[in-house]
């Protein structure tokens, strides 16, 4: 799959340009139908490569493009034998973006299956209580990024919002989760989405919460751990359900290994915790 788009817009110079990639390798051991989520989403700009195979002989995807831009590969009938994806794309400048509708509020101030912002609604609510708008994005943010600690392993796949408050530790769904459940139990509709992070370390997908603050979907990510100015939207939704990179939806397959990149150039933008941001 190639996509050759037109020339790089002004913001360019601004945002820079970002180069992301995942290599990966698994196993089907019965035939599979397999959702793949890792191509930057259609609202950015962008050269883009991908090649899927299976015991060397090369698949040929069905692209499905969601209301958010995101892009799912959707590979039916794979027998079994070694996958192998590998994906890389240049992107450049800021996004295309829209703004929260009523739809989208109504969607996503919601509970869902990894943020059950409706168990968590007492505490929230006492917790973060009389603040709203940004105060109260920037409180959210900050009690997660202060009392739950960014453990890798800490977690199951199958933890939502309250397991990772109960636990007080996690990776960066979790953090997302939490951070999307409290923010949803005060009234304010967010969303979660994987990105491509420059500057992440160590390196791999990476999931933020966006809230809807002042009409307009401003990203939160509790973890610091990239600057949010350079990240590239990949996909978005309710939760993990949503937005994780492989999904086997029939079938049995099993990760063997996995590489992701993301650089940006010039230089790697510093990040103000202060300042609200969109995904670019």
């Amino acid at each position: 799959m190639e996509d050759a788009s037109s020339s790089p817009d002004p913001q360019a110079d601004v945002i820079g340009v970002r180069e992301v990639m995942t290599y990966l390798e698994a196993e089907v051991t019965d035939v599979a139908d397999i959702a793949l989520a890792i191509a930057v989403a259609d609202l950015h700009e962008r050269r883009e490569w991908m090649r899927i195979t299976l015991e060397g002989d090369e698949l040929r995807p069905t692209e499905l493009v969601g209301r958010d831009g995101g892009r799912i590969h959707l590979l039916r009938d794979v027998p079994a034998g070694r996958l192998v994806v590998h994906y890389e794309a240049s992107v450049y400048g800021a996004a295309s973006s829209t703004d929260p509708t009523d739809l989208e509020w109504f969607e996503y101030v919601r509970p869902s299956r990894y943020c059950e912002s409706d168990q968590l609604g007492p505490f929230a609510r006492a917790e973060f209580a009389g603040l709203h708008g940004e105060v109260l994005l920037d409180a959210v943010s900050s009690w997660v990024g202060t009392n739950v600690a960014y453990v890798p392993g800490a977690s199951r796949p199958i933890d939502g919002a309250v397991a990772t408050l109960l636990g007080r530790a996690g990776v960066c769904r979790d953090f997302a989760h939490l951070t999307a459940a409290l923010l949803r139990a005060n009234g304010v509709a967010t969303r979660m989405a994987s990105v491509y992070a420059p500057g992440l370390d160590p390196m791999d997908f990476h999931a933020v919460a966006e809230a809807s603050i002042d009409g307009r979907w401003r990203v939160v990510d509790p973890t610091c751990l990239a600057p949010r100015h350079s990240m590239v939207r990949i996909a978005t939704g309710a939760d993990a359900t949503d937005t994780a990179f492989m999904t086997t939806v029939r079938g049995g397959v099993e990760l063997v290994a996995i590489e992701v990149g993301a650089t940006v150039s010039p230089t790697l933008p510093v990040d103000d915790i202060t300042e609200l941001v969109s995904l670019a």
